[in-house]
């Protein structure tokens, strides 16, 4: 078993990412009807379609898929969600663009990049019911696997194992940001929209980087 992937192979995880945001866009257009705008799916999947077409029949590396998936969402998708994504990915692809090889160490470096990102544009904090109550957790988990020195199979299934508790997590926070946060005590109970697609992400996105890597 393989430890890492050529950056040369990862077009695939945005393919593959591309469809499971399709997939779920209904469900993420639910989950953010109860207490938001109810076009979460929609926006995304609008955005993630785009790149499925510019990516068709192109011969990109891993930061050039990335960089194009990025682009797109800052410039195609409405909502705050566009530029939130856009910057996520877009810092994920400046990451790989320095290596060649993908092994966990870069995937933390991608993951925490993409956190600090958000954070320093959206100025959100841990707690707020946002996508980085999905993403902290997932990001901490990486960096203890590799203080750890854990196989990439391993990093990756605790990084997914963390965004799915931190997604979960939000259904009993109050929401402090968007329109949500108008809500109050209201926004208790329900699953926030930004943590669920950004548990999609990681989950995705690692379940295909472990394919690469067998």
């Amino acid at each position: 078993m393989k430890n890492s992937f050529p950056t040369s192979k990862g077009l695939k995880v945005v393919q593959d990412l591309t469809v499971v945001i399709k997939e779920n866009r209904e469900y993420l257009s639910e989950i953010d009807g109860a207490i938001g705008d109810g076009d979460h799916g929609i926006n995304m999947d609008k955005g993630f379609s785009l790149v499925a077409k510019r990516l068709a029949g192109q011969d990109m590396d891993f930061s050039d898929a990335l960089r194009t998936l990025g682009t797109t969402l800052l410039e195609d998708i409405g909502g705050s969600m566009g530029p939130l994504y856009g910057m996520f990915f877009k810092q994920m692809s400046r990451v790989a663009k320095k290596v060649e090889v993908v092994d966990i160490s870069v995937v933390y470096e991608m993951c925490n990049s993409a956190m600090e990102g958000v954070m320093r544009l959206s100025d959100v904090k841990i707690g707020d019911k946002t996508m980085i109550d999905t993403l902290y957790p997932a990001v901490q988990a990486l960096s203890e696997a590799v203080k750890a020195e854990k196989s990439f199979n391993e990093g990756i299934d605790a990084m997914i194992d963390s965004a799915y508790a931190g997604w979960q997590s939000t259904k009993e926070m109050v929401a402090k940001i968007g329109r949500a946060s108008r809500l109050g005590e209201r926004s208790r109970g329900v699953l926030d929209a930004g943590a669920t697609s950004c548990y999609l992400i990681l989950k995705s996105m690692g379940e295909s980087m472990k394919e690469l890597a067998q």
